[in-house]
């Protein structure tokens, strides 16, 4: 199973989300900190669940790393959040 598709079955599992983007961005890092060549490290999540409502950015945040705890430092270096409830998405 490929590190983006672990991360999409485990965010589907902890957070229901309405929409689940990920991108892997690993080819745009070659040369940097991080970058192992044919290995998936660097991702963009955006993630808009009903379960972040009445959550600030950071406990939100905390919510995804959480459920990523595993793949953290290893497979993954770098992950970009973007996280909404269905209300913050529909005006965004």
């Amino acid at each position: 199973m490929s590190v983006a598709e672990t991360i999409r079955r485990k965010l589907e599992a902890a957070l229901l989300p309405e929409r689940l983007e990920i991108v892997d961005e690993s080819h745009l890092h070659k040369g940097h900190a991080g970058h192992r060549p044919g290995v998936e490290t660097h991702f963009k999540v955006t993630v808009v669940s009903a379960g972040f409502a009445g959550k600030s950015r950071v406990e939100r945040q905390r919510l995804i790393s959480a459920a990523l705890k595993e793949e953290m430092g290893n497979p993954i270096h770098a992950l970009s959040m973007k996280t909404m409830t269905p209300e913050e998405a529909a005006r965004a």
